[in-house]
Formats: C-alpha cells, sequence, structure tokens
C-alpha cells in the first residue's frame, strides 16, 4: 500500500542512493499542494484562513439545507449496518476488511450508535425528548456535525498529499534537533504539529491517527501530540474573543494562547500519563529518522522524501485511502459523537454537576486576584465536555480581565468530548478516557498562572 512504511536505518544503501528528477519532481509537486491546502495562510477578507477552510466553508453554505439530512441518514446507515452485523454476521461485511472496520465493533460502542443515532433522529425530526433535541442540547450537536462531516470529507481526499509524499521525513530530518529536545517529539511531526495547531482541531487528530497507524509514531508520541497540539483554528479563537467582547485585544490574546499552548505541550509529555504510554509502534515496520554521521540532514531528508514520494502510488491510490478514511469516520464518529455530546450536554446544561465540582476552584481564582470567581469556575473545568460551553457561561460576566482568562484558557485546554476526545477514543492511538480528563486538568493547571499574569499584566 501507499502508506506502508519500509524500516529504514542509517546502514541502507540509500545512503549512497542519487536523487531522479522524477523522484524529485514526485516529491515536491504533491508536497507543495499539501502544504499549501493545509498550512498556508490567506486573508479570507475577515481574517486568515488556510484554503482546507476555506474550500470546506464553501461546500457548507452550498449544501446547508442538505446537511442535516445526510448526517441523520449517514448514522442511521452506519448503524443499521451494525446491528446487522452483530445479529447476522453476513458475509459480505466479513469479507471485507474496510467492511469489517466500520461495522463490525464491541457491545458498548453498538449501544452508541444506536443512541446517538436515535438522537440524531428526534433532533433532525424535533420529537422525543425535548432535553435531548433543544437548541442546548441536541441542536448544539447537529451544528458541529454537519460542520465537521464537511471538514472530514474535503481533509480525507487532500490529506494523503501532505502525508505521503516525503514532506514530512524531509522537513523532519531538518527539525529533528529542534523538536526533539522541546517536545519529545520525532522531527517528521513538525508539519503534523503546525496542521494540527493551524487547521480544524479534529482534521490534526485524523492527520495523528493515520501517522500512528501506519508506523511513523509511537503510541507515546502520537498521545502527546493529539492532546497537545490539536487545537482550534485561528478562525475559531476569534470567534471566541468576539464572543467574550476582547476581539479587541485579539493579538495579545492570540499570543497568549500560543505562549500557553507551547509550554504545556513541552511539559505534558515529559509527565504521566503520556510519560508512562508505552512508545510502541503499531506496525512491525516503522520510520527511522536518524541522518547517518557521513551525511548532511539536508541530503538525508531528502533521500527519504524521495523515497517515501516513489513509494507513495498512484492518484487512484490517494483517492483509495482518502475514501477510507472518510468513511471511517462518517460511519464510526457521527453516531458515537451524537450520542457522547449530548449526554454531556444534557448534563452541563439541565444539571448542577459542574458548579457543584467547580466550588474548590472559586479560592484559586480569588487567589489569582481575578473578579467574579465563583461566575467563572464552572467555566475553567465545563471546557471538558465542549469548547464553546466556556465562552456561553462566561460571556454574562463584566469584568473583562476574567472574560479574557476564560477565553484563552479554553482555547488551550484543547480535549473536549463532543468532538475531538471522542475521535481519539474510538482510534486506535493508546489513549483512555481517564488519560484525557486528567491531561485536561494538567493543561488547565498549567496554563491558568501563565494566561493569568499576562492578564495582569495588560489590564
Amino acid at each position: 500500500m501507499s502508506n506502508q512504511v519500509e524500516n529504514l536505518s542509517n546502514n541502507t544503501p540509500q545512503s549512497e542512493e542519487k536523487i531522479d528528477k522524477n523522484g524529485l519532481m514526485k516529491f515536491l509537486l504533491p508536497s507543495l499542494f499539501g502544504v499549501f491546502i493545509f498550512l498556508f495562510p490567506i486573508f479570507d477578507g475577515e481574517t486568515f484562513n488556510i484554503p482546507l477552510g476555506i474550500i470546506t466553508e464553501f461546500i457548507i453554505n452550498a449544501l446547508t439545507n442538505w446537511l442535516p439530512a445526510i448526517v441523520t441518514y449517514t448514522m442511521v446507515i452506519s448503524t443499521l449496518f451494525t446491528v446487522i452485523q452483530a445479529i447476522f454476521k453476513p458475509a459480505f461485511i466479513e469479507k471485507s476488511a474496510l467492511f469489517k472496520s466500520l461495522f463490525n465493533v464491541s457491545i458498548f460502542w453498538t449501544t452508541l450508535r444506536v443512541l446517538g443515532t436515535i438522537f440524531a433522529i428526534m433532533t433532525f425530526y424535533n420529537i422525543g425528548i425535548a432535553g435531548i433535541y433543544s437548541e442546548l442540547t441536541g441542536q448544539v450537536m447537529f451544528g458541529l456535525l454537519t460542520s465537521l462531516i464537511v471538514w472530514f470529507f474535503v481533509a480525507s481526499f487532500l490529506m494523503p498529499y501532505l502525508i505521503n509524499f516525503g514532506v514530512m521525513e524531509f522537513i523532519g530530518s531538518i527539525l529533528r534537533n529542534v523538536i526533539k529536545p522541546l517536545f519529545t517529539l520525532p522531527g517528521r511531526s513538525a508539519i503534523d504539529l503546525l496542521a494540527s495547531w493551524i487547521g480544524n482541531v479534529n482534521v490534526g487528530v485524523v492527520i495523528t491517527r493515520e501517522q500512528y497507524e501506519n508506523g511513523f509514531y509511537t503510541g507515546r508520541e502520537a498521545a502527546a501530540i493529539a492532546t497537545c497540539f490539536s487545537t482550534v483554528s485561528l478562525p475559531f479563537c476569534l470567534v471566541i474573543a468576539g464572543m467574550l467582547n476582547v476581539d479587541h485585544m485579539f493579538p495579545v490574546f492570540y499570543l497568549t494562547i500560543v505562549i500557553a499552548g507551547v509550554v504545556s505541550a513541552m511539559i505534558i509529555p515529559r509527565i504521566p500519563p503520556i510519560s508512562k504510554i508505552p512508545n510502541k509502534y503499531y506496525t512491525e515496520n516503522h520510520f527511522q529518522e536518524d541522518v547517518p554521521e557521513n551525511m548532511s540532514k539536508f541530503k538525508w531528508g531528502l533521500l527519504q522524501a524521495v523515497k517515501r514520494a516513489k513509494s507513495a502510488g498512484s492518484f487512484k491510490d490517494q483517492l483509495k485511502q482518502g475514501n477510507e478514511i472518510f468513511l471511517g469516520i462518517a460511519f464510526v464518529l457521527l453516531p458515537q459523537v451524537m450520542a457522547i455530546g449530548t449526554l454531556a450536554l444534557v448534563v452541563a446544561e439541565f444539571t448542577s454537576f459542574f458548579q457543584v465540582i467547580s466550588q474548590p476552584i472559586v479560592p484559586l481564582l480569588e487567589l489569582m486576584q481575578l473578579p467574579e470567581a465563583a461566575a467563572a469556575a464552572p467555566a475553567t473545568i465545563i471546557g471538558f465536555i465542549d469548547m464553546f460551553l466556556p465562552a456561553v457561561l462566561a460571556s454574562g460576566i463584566e469584568a473583562e480581565i476574567t472574560r479574557f482568562v476564560i477565553g484563552a484558557l479554553s482555547l488551550v485546554q484543547i480535549i473536549y468530548l463532543t468532538e475531538m476526545g471522542t475521535l481519539l477514543l474510538i482510534s486506535k492511538i493508546p489513549v483512555k478516557a481517564w488519560h484525557l480528563f486528567v491531561i485536561f486538568l494538567q493543561r488547565t493547571i498549567i496554563s491558568l498562572p501563565i494566561i493569568v499574569l499576562i492578564a495582569h499584566m495588560i489590564y
């Protein structure tokens, strides 16, 4: 397959190979296209966006009236075939590796798919339990999922050009001595880190998942990248700043997010639970990026990149990989995110659970001299459920410094169950739900003092 990794070592004959023109072009052209789509900033009239975001938003606007039905019936099909597989185990599923990976799941995930589909039908038709399909719960999830399905559709078919044609190997060789000591991660993750940070948070998780499953990262490395760098996009940061009326401070607001995020990313991979995840590869074949002593990092990276590009396969192979990525997300992710996200929002919106468990945080915020600490406390932890909720809770706080802190913190915490948390849990990356909650708390504990310090310096 095009994404299969060869086990490379410093003694491989490749170190003596020359780079031919055709191989160089096969590396350069698709890789530059992939970098442009996922990383190149474009001013779209209001703020900066990446081409992937612009394409996605165009499709979302064009299909707005159709997307709720598409999402609902995608879940229905997924759940129907999952139940059929669980009961009858038909040959057309059993004999297909793709179908088996989509529909042959445990009782737990089958139950979640059924539940998520029921919630989707209730929300689409406005029937059943009002607490499920209300504007605060099911409708919120529908808004997320109709956007998600388009993001993943576009990204799935374009992602191979970023990960299959050598740019990660080339940049990795050059930046290895920077990325490794800073974040304890391989150099080739540099492109992944940028794509995860700049682009859509969920697309970043999928890139990391694909790299892990194809032998480019160990379990610990994949978990660290997904939980430390899959931050929200720049346009979404602007949306949150606008919701909290701190958009006039946006340059400082975003710089605060970057500083707190980088510090967190330097610390968290070095402490449990991330540090305790085994440094084992998912496949037997895995990528080695050590540079031979008799060769420059640039030349070695170029050799690795050209070899990767030559093994990438044809245009048809890229389409096949993109199709498998998209179907895996559409049929697996949507119903499970709908189930987990809706249930989490019901708890957040209709119970006092987060108000109760956030009480110990009030003295801490008071110690940090943040006004309206009692009102702000629930917003510091409710982000584990969804990234919008802290901004919703904090929007009524009068003190601008407190709104600034809550907004920046919510964008650094990263992990939330309604989308990326669930995407991580259903992936093969070795993280568990309790890992995610602990990492969420760690990011909060590390980031909060940094954000508060910067806020006090400017207010």
